[in-house]
C-alpha cells in the first residue's frame, strides 16, 4: 500500500487545495455560476408603520413571483433577501448594510419611508449599491444639497407633486379660502409636503390661518386640535402616517371638528378605519397613487393577481412595490449583468416602461412624472374621487 497510499495521499491534499484556493478567492467564482440574482428587500416589517412594509413586500414578491414562474431574468432566478428595518431610520442603515456586506446583494429595493431611505443612502452609494425605492417620496430621498444621488432611485411620484394636487383640490375642487396645517415635526415626509402645500394654496390665493405640529408615537392630540379648531380654518391639512392620523381624526370629531380633513398618501392603510373609526373619517381626502376602483385593465390584472395571491384588496402600497419590482427587473433585464454599475446605468436609463399604474420614465434627477388620484373616506371604504395629471 506504500507508494501508491502516498501518490492517493498528493493527489487528494493537491484537489483539497485547488478547493480550498477556489472558496478562498470567494465571491467573483461563486457568483459567475450562481443560477439566481440576489436582490435585497428593506422593509418595515414591525414598528410604526410595519403595515406600509407588509404591502410593499407583497408587490414586490409578487413581480419577482411571476417573472420567476417565466424563466426568470437573463436565466437566472431572482432571489429576495428581506431584512425588516423595525419603521427606524437607524434600523434601515443597519439593514443596508447587512444586506450588502453579508448577504451580497447586487441591488436593493426599499426602505418604504423617506426618512429611513435616507438613513440608507450614503451606505449605498458608499458600497456603490444601487438602491431603489418603490414609496419613499421626498425630494431629498434622490436629489439633496444640489445633487443627484448616485445611487438612489425611485418608482413613485414625488411630495412636491402630491403637495400640490391637495393644495389645488383644497383650493378649486372644494373652493376653500383658509387652512391649517398639522404637521409631524420628525418626519422628513411630513414637513416636506406642509412646505409644498403652504406655498402652493398661498399661490392659489388661500390663506394659512393656523399651524400645529406632533410627533410620530404621539397618542394625544387634544391641545393641538383644540388651537386648531380656534383659528376657524375651512380645511385641515394633515400630511402623516396613518397610525397618529386615525388618532387625530378619531380625537378631533370626538371634538366637535366637522370640518374636512385632507391628507396624502400616507393615510392608504386599512388600519386607518380601524383606528379612527369609519364614522369619523367622513368628509376626508388624500392623495395617492392609484385606486383599486380604477377601471385601467393593467390596474384590474394586478387587483385580480393580488387578490389570488393574498386574499385581500392591494392598497396603494402594494402596487406601488409591484410598480417598484417591474421598473427593478426591466432594469437587470437591459443591464444584461449583476454588475451593480450597470445595473445602476440601466435604472437611470429608463424609459417608456409598462407599468401596473401607467407608463413610467425617470427624470434627470432619478424620479418619475406619474398621474395622481384623489380618494374620499366613506363609512371607512376608499372610493375614487378623481384622477390629477402632472
Amino acid at each position: 500500500m506504500g507508494k501508491n497510499w502516498k501518490k492517493w495521499l498528493g493527489a487528494t491534499l493537491a484537489v483539497a487545495m485547488s478547493a480550498t484556493l477556489l472558496v478562498g478567492c470567494g465571491g467573483e467564482k461563486k457568483a459567475a455560476t450562481s443560477n439566481e440574482i440576489k436582490i435585497g428587500g428593506n422593509f418595515e416589517l414591525t414598528g410604526n408603520v410595519a403595515n406600509y412594509g407588509q404591502s410593499t413586500m407583497n408587490g414586490v414578491k409578487l413581480a419577482i413571483k411571476e417573472v420567476n414562474e417565466k424563466g426568470g431574468v437573463n436565466g437566472k432566478k431572482i432571489n429576495l433577501i428581506v431584512a425588516d428595518n423595525k419603521s427606524e431610520p437607524a434600523e434601515a442603515a443597519n439593514a443596508t448594510t447587512k444586506l450588502i456586506t453579508q448577504d451580497k446583494v447586487v441591488a436593493v429595493i426599499g426602505p418604504v419611508t423617506s426618512s429611513s431611505l435616507i438613513a440608507t443612502a450614503q451606505i449605498a452609494t458608499d458600497k456603490k449599491i444601487p438602491v431603489l425605492t418603490p414609496t419613499a417620496t421626498s425630494p431629498k430621498v434622490t436629489f439633496d444639497n444640489g445633487k443627484v444621488r448616485e445611487m438612489i432611485f425611485r418608482s413613485c411620484f414625488i411630495d412636491p407633486f402630491q403637495g400640490e394636487v391637495m393644495a389645488r383640490f383644497a383650493a378649486n375642487s372644494m373652493k376653500v379660502k383658509t387652512a391649517a396645517i398639522y404637521v409631524d415635526n420628525s418626519s422628513d415626509y411630513s414637513k416636506g409636503l406642509a412646505e409644498v402645500f403652504r406655498n402652493a394654496f398661498t399661490k392659489l390665493g388661500g390663506q394659512i390661518v393656523a399651524e400645529e405640529a406632533f410627533l410620530q408615537k404621539d397618542t394625544d392630540f387634544k391641545s393641538a386640535i383644540t388651537k386648531l379648531k380656534a383659528s376657524n380654518p375651512d380645511v385641515i391639512f394633515i400630511p402623516a402616517y396613518y397610525q397618529e392620523v386615525g388618532m387625530i381624526v378619531k380625537q378631533a370629531r370626538e371634538m366637535g371638528v366637522t370640518i374636512p380633513l385632507i391628507g396624502t398618501d400616507g393615510w392608504d392603510s386599512p388600519k386607518l378605519a380601524e383606528i379612527a373609526s369609519g364614522a369619523a373619517l367622513n368628509n376626508t381626502f388624500f392623495s395617492n397613487h392609484y385606486s383599486s376602483e380604477d377601471k385601467d385593465p393593467r390596474i384590474q390584472a394586478f387587483v385580480a393577481a393580488y387578490k389570488k395571491e393574498y386574499n385581500q384588496n392591494p392598497d396603494a402600497l402594494a402596487v406601488l412595490g409591484y410598480d417598484g419590482a417591474l421598473m427593478m427587473i426591466d432594469a437587470l433585464k437591459r443591464a444584461g449583468s449583476e454588475e451593480p454599475k450597470k445595473i445602476q446605468e440601466a435604472l437611470a436609463a429608463t424609459k417608456n416602461l409598462q407599468v401596473a399604474t401607467g407608463v413610467l420614465t425617470l427624470d434627470d434627477k432619478h424620479n418619475p412624472v406619474k398621474s395622481a388620484v384623489i380618494i374620499e373616506m366613506k363609512d371607512g371604504k376608499q372610493t375614487f374621487k378623481e384622477k390629477v395629471n402632472p
